[in-house]
């Protein structure tokens, strides 16, 4: 009776202090500052995307993109207490201390009783180095020490749920384990393997295979979801298996953790077999181009690389963050920051039959339009700055098909149709206007960029053809489709029609460097004689219209960036400084409204908008609000560009590549 009662006892005691324990723990959670609406942990591709939708790492199931759980699980084991640091199952959360998120590694730091423990989800997005940012696999790496001078037996478990290969859970999936070289292995996918077989938004890949494989003391092995204690195998250990929901599990064994820091890392990788259908071609990933590549080779690289990456992906935040700061104050270097792995793992980077670059992106949380040329215009910034050629590899599918015989229409595509199958646009209607001067602006773009223009001579036929439907069109639009289509049809545009302008104005700049000096004189003259139309139609006074014939209208006329970033001189200062003064006096808590008709906005555009101002402090006053809203706005999901001002509640979209505009301040530094 007295044993029982002690035990009882002991019992009710373990439980208050447990209960003590979560209060704390909330207490400090809710105390910290946000640093993100969502937090990316593995970033590679639209399906290959794994986030967390909580401040503390810990508070929630991770997640792709669009919601759907795809669990990673981590706990650690600190002399027999158990504490969880990854996922939400029932363990004692570990006290999260700090989150720090860069641009290619988000960062943890927990403490677990005596020990400290961090975390860092390190996806390699080098975007000057293709081969390593082809490669699928991510780095999980874990760090423990003691905290209080003592020396603490310590063991950390790593789940990954099958639920990362499935479209839903429901899908039997069959899970294998082998080693290969020094690596220990896990893999999973489906038992149907459907390749290639779906297309649309809101969807996950359930062909191909996920892989967890583990270097030195990790110890793995396949289980189940329900698993008591991952610590001490249930079952035993089995070299395949198939069922739902599998975990793919591996245990480190610290043993004794001192002072002096232990470290073991996790590669977590997905090899899709083939990953697009272009113009009814199956095609592999860029890393596949090889015949001999495998999955196991580039885990192996990996593997072998590891220091050397995590170097690189080290030098490569500071120089974005740096980059950012120097451009425009530390508010906007925390939004590139934010917006650099969402906006790559929205592409998905391949080689053509011709032998071209592709760099496809996939229209996130909107239609799943595959290659959409109005996303390209707004992500290009980031990779204008930092490898053009991928820029050149957004615009040659769409190149290929508007100068094919599939294409008979004066002007650029839309798309290439529904992610994945990049077989011709199927967006049904077309935005004339929209997408050939954006194909016009960003040609010119990689001009100035590169310093020639040999990209454009490769494709002078198809952009002339272009031009020549701006210069007829595009000065005064019929009522037609822009980019920002959810506002609805407009005609007489100005927005548009300033996109028309620079186009024509960007053509001849390309024009010029290639020799072509007919052409350039007259399209230059055309495109300044349109500039100053333009600037007496839309005047309203104070400010430019939304519409030339309604001067009881406003609008972000985000197009004039190119102006000022290629220095094409066609717009007088007065009209930005005008437009800039005027914004500046309609913005709400979490930003400058799209124009006069609504109040909810697009982020990517205020960035643009922000980029006229003539000074710094006007810009980090238009930028500001944009991070107010990232960092305190009631959206917890990966960036949404389509907020409401008024409270920063999403409208629509989220995860899409459009973030990449937000470089557009750091690009005006670079070119100037």
């Amino acid at each position: 009776m007295k044993s029982s009662f002690i035990r009882n006892q002991h019992v009710s005691l373990k439980r208050l202090v447990y209960s003590l324990l979560f209060v704390l723990y909330f207490v400090y959670a809710g105390a910290q500052t946000r640093k993100a609406p969502a937090y990316p942990l593995i970033t590679h591709d639209p399906y290959f995307s794994v986030w967390s939708f909580s401040d503390t790492l810990n508070a929630s199931p991770t997640r792709h993109w669009t919601g759907a759980p795809q669990p990673l699980t981590g706990k650690i084991n600190v002399d027999g207490h158990v504490y969880r640091f990854l996922g939400s199952e029932s363990e004692i959360p570990a006290l999260q201390k700090s989150v720090t998120v860069k641009a290619t590694q988000t960062m943890y730091s927990f403490r677990c009783g005596g020990i400290d423990l961090s975390v860092c989800f390190t996806s390699p997005l080098l975007l000057n180095q293709l081969d390593i940012l082809s490669r699928p696999v991510s780095y999980i790496t874990f760090r423990v020490k003691s905290n209080d001078g003592k020396a603490h037996r310590t063991s950390l478990y790593f789940g990954a749920s099958t639920d990362m290969a499935v479209n839903k859970p429901s899908q039997p999936v069959e899970a294998h384990s082998y080693r290969s070289g020094n690596l220990s292995i896990l893999k999973a996918g489906t038992v149907e393997q459907p390749v290639l077989q779906k297309k649309g938004d809101d969807l996950r890949i359930d062909w191909g295979y996920m892989y967890v494989a583990a270097t030195g003391n990790g110890v793995q092995r396949i289980g189940t979801a329900d698993a008591s204690n991952p610590f001490i195998p249930k079952q035993k250990a089995r070299d395949s298996l198939q069922g739902q929901s599998l975990v793919l599990q591996t245990v480190f064994h610290f043993d004794q953790v001192g002072a002096t820091p232990k470290e073991e890392f996790i590669l977590l990788g997905y090899d899709d077999l083939y990953s697009v259908q272009y113009f009814k071609q199956n095609l592999k990933a860029w890393w596949k181009q090889s015949p001999s590549a495998t999955i196991e080779k580039e885990l192996s690289r990996a593997a072998a690389d590891y220091k050397r990456i995590i170097r690189q992906c080290d030098s490569a935040d500071k120089r974005i963050y740096t980059d950012a700061l120097k451009a425009g104050g530390e508010t906007y270097a925390r939004l590139c920051e934010l917006a650099y792995r969402q906006c790559i793992a929205a592409h998905k980077l391949l080689k053509s039959p011709q032998g071209d670059i592709l760099f496809l992106s996939k229209e996130n949380f909107s239609n799943g339009s595959i290659n959409t040329v109005d996303v390209t215009y707004p992500s290009a910034p980031l990779f204008l700055v930092y490898n053009p050629d991928l820029l050149k590899g957004m615009l040659n599918g769409i190149i290929y098909y508007s100068a094919s015989h599939r294409w008979t229409k004066p002007f650029a595509a839309h798309d290439l149709g529904t992610y994945p199958l990049a077989n011709g646009q199927t967006y049904g209607e077309d935005m004339p206007v929209e997408e050939s001067g954006n194909m016009l602006i960003l040609t010119a773009a990689i001009a100035r960029a590169e310093g020639n223009a040999n990209y454009a001579k490769a494709h002078w036929p198809v952009l002339t053809e272009w031009a020549n439907y701006l210069l007829k069109e595009g000065f005064d639009p019929a009522n037609q489709l822009c980019t920002d289509d959810f506002a609805g049809h407009l005609a007489r545009n100005t927005n548009l029609s300033i996109k028309a302008i620079v186009g024509l104005a960007g053509y001849a700049m390309l024009a010029g460097k290639l020799g072509y000096t007919k052409e350039a004189k007259k399209f230059r003259d055309t495109a300044a004689l349109m500039a100053r139309r333009w600037v007496a139609m839309a005047d309203a006074g104070d400010h430019y219209a939304l519409t030339f014939d309604k001067k009881d209208t406003w609008s972000q006329k985000y197009n004039l960036v190119w102006d000022k970033v290629l220095d094409l001189h066609l717009f007088p200062a007065e009209v930005y400084n005008k437009e800039i003064k005027y914004y500046l006096g309609k913005q709400n808590q979490y930003g400058l409204p799209l124009d006069s008709r609504k109040t909810y906005t697009k982020s990517d555009w205020i960035t643009w908008t922000a980029t006229l101002a003539a000074d710094i402090a006007a810009f980090r006053a238009l930028i500001t609000p944009v991070y107010t809203f990232a960092t305190t706005g009631p959206s917890r999901v990966p960036l949404s560009d389509w907020h409401e001002t008024t409270d920063g509640r999403q409208v629509g979209f989220q995860a899409r590549s459009v973030v990449g505009g937000y470089f557009i301040k750091v690009l005006e530094k670079k070119l100037h």
